[in-house]
């Protein structure tokens, strides 16, 4: 899910959030548990002569993109998609942290607060920072989003929960926080890009034409385990993010498309899934900016099948472009000749 589940105006959403504000935060977000034996958190390490380290190769193909548990996962449409570059991993902390050491980045949620952009807002959501996931004891209405999203001053990648909060030790973590003009910052510094959403659903399904139905809660995915939002069973041995690696990848070898964090793609978002005569491939530049929503992918720790059964290649959700997160990442991709 995100804070835009109903289509609440964004002023509206931050507005509720903040009369909720407590004066301490514990961000479940990394409050990672006590990881059970059986599971071992570790990517694979490239060869000396892989083409491009820490990326694999997603071979071109036909599918039928779109789902039927949400409105807006149809019509579904066929879709063909080119061979390109993934990410094997979403990106982790160490490495946002190295493109900021390299280029002096400062993200949106460090950033002053526009206030000519955002009216209205109360005096500590003047203040730059970002939004939080709390697990609380107990819900009144499951559609209140405002008893578990939390607006944090001092929050963003470096302080997860707010500025008591810290990264150290979690360099192998996906970052958080991030929106979408940090996300493409990164990918330029790469000299890559940010997925389509046919490109994105399609190396999530293992780059095959007639996946299987994927409905049913994925067993080898960060999810949540129990009834959402106040009881999480931590069967999958995390009750909040995961570093990646912790869980089998899929056929092409890709960690965590499913679950533990949401992934950003280029695509500007509409209330209905693109068809086969409308463009799948990287937006044009002019559409960049200025749009307001990003379609996002894959889900999130916080998918449950009492409330977010979006832990599907095929779920898509919007997500704010300048609204930062605790459940949303990123990967990139790269357009370059194949293995």
């Amino acid at each position: 899910m995100t804070l835009r589940r109903y289509r609440l105006p964004l002023i509206a959403v931050l507005f509720i959030i903040a009369v909720l504000a407590a004066t301490s935060w514990w961000w479940l977000g990394h409050r990672a548990v006590a990881n059970p034996p059986s599971i071992a958190c570790s990517l694979p390490v490239d060869k000396a002569d892989t083409p491009h380290a820490g990326m694999v190769w997603v071979p071109a193909g036909t599918y039928v993109a779109g789902d039927s548990v949400y409105p807006e996962e149809q019509p579904a449409g066929k879709v063909h998609v080119t061979g390109f570059w993934m990410d094997r991993s979403e990106v982790s902390n160490d490495a946002f942290a190295a493109f900021v050491k390299a280029t002096g980045y400062v993200t949106v949620a460090e950033r002053a607060v526009d206030l000519a952009l955002h009216t209205g807002l109360p005096p500590d959501m003047q203040q730059p920072g970002a939004v939080v996931f709390s697990m609380p004891d107990k819900i009144s209405n499951s559609d209140d989003i405002r008893q578990w999203w939390r607006y944090v001053p001092g929050a963003n990648w470096r302080h997860p929960g707010g500025p008591a909060t810290s990264i150290d030790g979690h360099g192998a973590y996906p970052v958080v926080h991030v929106t979408y003009a940090d996300a493409l910052a990164y990918a330029k510094w790469k000299g890559h890009a940010l997925p389509s959403e046919a490109q994105w659903e399609w190396a999530a399904r293992g780059a095959k034409s007639q996946a299987a139905a994927d409905h049913a809660q994925p067993l080898q995915a960060n999810t949540w385990q129990g009834l959402f939002p106040v009881a999480n069973s931590n069967a999958d041995g995390y009750i909040g993010l995961a570093p990646s690696g912790c869980y089998a990848p899929n056929e092409l070898g890709l960690f965590d498309m499913i679950g533990n964090v949401w992934e950003l793609t280029s695509d500007v978002y509409l209330p209905y899934h693109k068809g086969e005569n409308e463009s799948h491939d990287q937006l044009p530049p002019e559409l960049h900016t200025g749009a307001g929503q990003r379609v996002i992918k894959g889900g999130s720790f916080l998918c449950a099948p009492n409330y977010c059964i979006r832990y599907r290649s095929a779920a898509r959700q919007p997500q704010d472009e300048d609204l930062a997160v605790s459940h949303l990442g990123f990967r990139t991709v790269l357009i370059a000749p194949g293995p």
